[in-house]
């Protein structure tokens, strides 16, 4: 089940002063985990910006032995362990700087399905949940996969609701999967895996729920998808991590906005004033804005596809039909679909846009309108 490579990642990820990003400048400059933890200490010079006290802790065989145990642990508990520089971990995730080398998971996985991240406090009001409510009876028809972080409040609002209306959902944990906080949750969790559901964590059994982690979490939460919804949080909640790193990773961050004496909606309120975020005003808009396509919801259009698509140029007709056929495709691959430059498919996008036939997003991402 398990590799010399899975052995070795583990060992070297636990090595103190190698975290993710050096971790994977070691595994492209070496080729594999196990190469790095073989020859970084002799081979350290050729490593641009590593010293000797930066790979000092590699090769120690306590770091081993540690990985052999986890290996153990991991297969006794049915975990799966993905690993970044294998490409194992899902498309938008990889794509992160400072993206998980080391990925443990419980349950089923479809790293290609449609991801919405919804997160906010663990202090949820009723406006809150009411919002994740009718967010999730009006989207159950539509295919995607929800992502928090099973704390309590408003992420367990979000793996609930997301259960109760037949939504598959991802619970990313701040800690190793030999323990479950908060505890109050452990039945959620045991449903999210009965239902088809998905348990990540980046950590290993070794892990507490520190403090810390929770912030290293957030990042993940906000990776896996292309839009992050905020729903209520207060100046300086972790929820404002989240979005702080979905801003950074070039995603669409929403959030709930609320009266300005709430407590509870001063951060969103916060994030829309500052641009990090776009105001919710509907879920209608909302819907319309993630890109979701509601079977049966679109009929009756005043003018058929076919129609339309004969007024188009001929490179305009090509590029839409892409589009269309592929919601939310990103600019490198339309230019792989259709192998034409980005200088010439750029300004045909913005002709379909002033049509009112394609829609731009965040990312060079684009949706057939």
């Amino acid at each position: 089940m398990y590799s010399q490579e899975h052995l070795y990642s583990i060992a070297l990820r636990e090595c103190s002063l190698i975290g993710d990003i050096n971790f994977y400048k070691l595994v492209r400059i070496f080729g594999s985990a196990e190469e790095a933890w073989k020859k970084a200490g002799k081979e350290y010079r050729r490593i641009d910006g590593f010293g000797r006290k930066m790979i000092s802790d590699i090769g120690n065989p306590e770091h081993l032995k540690f990985a052999e145990k986890e290996l153990k642990f991991c297969e006794s508990h049915n975990i799966h362990i993905h690993l970044r520089h294998l490409n194992e971990l899902p498309r938008l995730l990889n794509e992160c700087e400072d993206a998980p080398s080391v990925l443990y998971r419980k349950g089923s996985f479809d790293p290609d399905g449609q991801k919405v991240s919804v997160v906010g406090t663990r202090n949820m009001t009723e406006y809150g949940a009411g919002f994740i409510r009718d967010f999730f009876e009006e989207t159950q028809s539509c295919p995607f996969i929800s992502v928090s972080g099973l704390a309590l409040g408003v992420d367990k609002e979000v793996h609930e609701q997301s259960l109760k209306h037949g939504i598959p959902t991802i619970a990313v944990l701040a800690h190793g999967f030999h323990t479950l906080y908060p505890s109050k949750n452990r039945k959620l969790s045991e449903k999210i895996l009965a239902e088809g559901g998905t348990l990540l964590t980046e950590f290993n059994s070794s892990r507490k729920p520190d403090r810390e982690n929770f912030i290293q979490r957030n990042r993940v939460v906000a990776g896996f998808s292309p839009s992050t919804i905020v729903v209520e949080t207060a100046f300086g909640g972790g929820s404002i991590s989240t979005a702080t790193f979905a801003n950074q990773y070039n995603r669409e961050v929403f959030a709930l906005p609320g009266k300005i004496t709430d407590r509870q909606s001063q951060g969103c309120n916060h994030l829309i004033y500052q641009n990090k975020a776009m105001a919710i005003s509907t879920i209608k808009d909302l819907i319309s804005q993630l890109g979701f396509h509601k079977p049966g919801a679109e009929t009756g259009e005043l003018f058929p596809r076919s129609e339309v698509a004969l007024q188009l140029t001929e490179n305009q007709k090509l590029i839409w039909e892409v589009i269309s056929d592929h919601p939310k495709i990103s600019l490198d691959d339309l230019i792989e679909k259709i192998s034409l430059s980005s200088h010439k498919i750029l300004p045909v996008i913005l002709e379909l846009e002033l049509l009112g036939r394609v829609k731009s997003f965040s990312g060079r991402q684009f949706m057939a309108i």
